[in-house]
């Protein structure tokens, strides 16, 4: 990806944000975990990385190529029948809508990808 967009500011980190979006979504305290589920996991990853604002140009293309790694990574960007559960389309949709939300919108913005995520999974 980096290749593609070559530049000397492309996927430059501004400060620890990027890490701290990924660990976030394996926190937990004792045995509960903040985020149970993997598309609880996946739309905050998502989210976190798209409003932490941590790469100094981007952000938004990082986010979604993070957000489909996570879900190739735990079987979950195809559905049953093999297709995409998301299209490029509605990725870029939802990446414009988390950037365009307000802070106090976060739980409505992850509870709408949870939902595309869930409704997506038996058929494309």
């Amino acid at each position: 990806m980096k290749a593609e967009f070559d530049s000397g500011v492309f996927g430059k980190e501004k400060d620890k944000g990027f890490q701290s979006s990924i660990n976030q979504i394996s926190k937990g305290f004792g045995d509960e975990d903040f985020y149970p589920t993997l598309e609880e996991k996946a739309a905050t990853l998502l989210y976190l990385i798209i409003k932490n604002h941590s790469f100094v140009d981007g952000n938004k293309r990082i986010a979604a190529a993070s957000f489909l790694l996570f879900l190739e990574r735990n079987n979950m960007l195809r559905n049953k029948e093999g297709d995409h559960i998301i299209s490029n389309e509605a990725l870029a949709s939802l990446t414009l809508f988390v950037a365009s939300s307000k802070s106090e919108e976060m739980d409505t913005v992850k509870k709408l990808i949870i939902s595309i995520l869930n409704r997506n999974k038996s058929s494309a």
